[in-house]
Parts: C-alpha cells; structure tokens; sequence
C-alpha cells in the first residue's frame, strides 16, 4: 500500500512540475515581451501610421489588415469547416468517400506554411488576379482558408462525436427531422468543441507570417477594403525586424499581440458562458 502511495506521490509531484513549467515558459514569454513593448505603446503608436519602413511612426494599418483578415478567412472557413464536419459526423457512414475526406483533411494539417504561401501565391495572387486583385487580403484569406479548414473540421467532428448518442435518439423519436435535431439538438450541445476550435484558427490566422508574405503584399499602406493590398500585426512585426532592426517597434508590436489574443480568448470565454448560461 505504501509503494502505490509513493508511486501517486512522484506520479502526481513529476505531473505538477510539468504543469508549473508550462506555466513559468509562458509567463516568462509574456514578461519579456511586454517589459520592452509596453514602453512603446501609447494612441500615437496604435493609431498613426508606419513611417521609415515602419522603423518609426505607428501601427494602424497593420491593425486594419489583421482584422479584416482574421474576419474574411473566418467568415469563409467556419461554415465550410463546420458543415463539412456536419456532413462526416451526422450523414455519412465509413467508406471511402469519408475516408477521402479524412485524409485530405488529415494532410492538410501537415503541409507547412509556407507551402500554403507558394499555393496562394500561385493561385490566387498570379492566377485570380482579376478576382482577387492580386496581392490582396482576398487573396491572403484564402490561402488561410486552407491553412485553418484542418484545424476547424477535426474539432468539429470532435465536439459533435461527444455528444451522446441518447439525445439524438430522444429528438428523432419525437419525430423531428433529423436536421431539426442537429440544428435544435446537436450543434448547441458540441458549441463549446466548435468554439475552441475556431478559437484555435484565429489564433493560427493572426500569428502567422510566412504564408501572408506571398500573398498579403506587406503594403504599409492602410487597406481601403478586401481587394487591397496590406500586412498583419505579425507580419509586421517580422518585417520590421529584419527589414530594420528596430526592435523597440518589434516589441511594441509583439505587446499588442499579446493583447490581442488575451482579448479574443476573454471575449470567447464570455461568450460561452453566456451561451451556456441560456440553454441550460
């Protein structure tokens, strides 16, 4: 009885330890950053606008560019992303169809970035110029379509394959369709899987950079709309620090990052509480 005690006891101090260390990593992350970014950030850095290359002057532009990206890639990718899920979960039965949509899916998610920027660059900034105008936020939401539509359909079908089987059946034998029981039944009970995963997407939209270099342009001009040309916070930031060497810019840039994603990541929580809060 002792030696099990003992064995939790190192079981539980070695589980500890590694949860302690995710925490200090990211803290100390998060300290570094801030302590030589805070110090740039003020009104005339968030709203002016970028100035020697972006060595000097603001940040306003590529604040515009990351949301009008983050909300075209995500308003393109979620229902795809969702309704594909829908269609593997709720509809079909293994087969090779299925199985295709799984393995396309499956090696989506392993391709690497920059492949995905080659892609875009290719397609939709040489081929579709007509379409997408070229370098463009069309263009660069696209290619993050592709990027995140793994991320989106696996947590998807993840979230819906947890919901009990027993509530689907109680719905159908009311005599729903089975449409009504998905719409009424099981989306709202997998939303919070749904949610965490697209939580993860905007999180992968925002924080990358290799594939947006090819297909964004990295304008410092401020985009007019979707078929501009422009630049995210994080492609920013890596421009200006290589391009210029001004790394209080970088930093100041990397702070409001920070920002950013704590933002999204409180208002999701929010969110959900409040859906949760509603149907229950």
């Amino acid at each position: 009885m002792r030696k099990v005690e003992k064995q939790q006891a190192i079981a539980y101090g070695i589980l500890s330890a590694a949860a302690l260390m995710t925490v200090l990593i990211l803290g100390l992350i998060i300290f570094y950053v801030l302590s030589r970014g805070l110090t740039m950030i003020n009104i005339e850095f968030l709203t002016a606008h970028p100035r020697k290359m972006g060595s000097e002057g603001g940040i306003f532009p590529a604040i515009i560019g990351t949301v009008y990206l983050v909300f075209t890639t995500m308003i393109i990718a979620t229902p795809i992303g969702v309704g594909a899920a829908i269609y593997l979960n709720e509809y079909t039965r293994e087969g090779p169809v299925t199985n295709s949509i799984r393995f396309a899916t499956e090696a989506l998610a392993g391709i690497p970035s920059i492949v995905f920027g080659l892609f875009g660059f290719a397609f939709f900034v040489i081929l579709l110029k007509p379409i997408t105008g070229g370098w463009s936020i069309v263009s660069g939401a696209l290619t993050g379509v592709t990027m995140i539509l793994p991320t989106i359909v696996r947590s998807s079908e993840e979230a819906l394959k947890a919901v009990p089987a027993i509530l689907r059946e109680g719905s159908l034998a009311l005599g729903t369709t089975r449409w009504q029981t998905i719409k009424r039944v099981v989306l709202p009970t997998a939303f919070p899987g749904i949610l965490t995963g697209l939580i993860l997407s905007i999180g992968r939209v925002i924080g990358e950079t290799a594939a947006f270099l090819l297909t964004l342009g990295g304008t410092l001009l401020l985009p007019l709309s979707i078929f501009d040309g422009s630049r995210t916070l994080s492609l920013h930031l890596f421009m200006v620090a290589m391009e210029t060497g001004a790394m209080d810019v970088a930093f100041g840039t990397g702070a409001v990052l920070i920002f950013v994603v704590i933002i999204i990541n409180a208002t999701s929580t929010f969110l959900l509480k409040r859906f949760m809060k509603k149907i229950s």
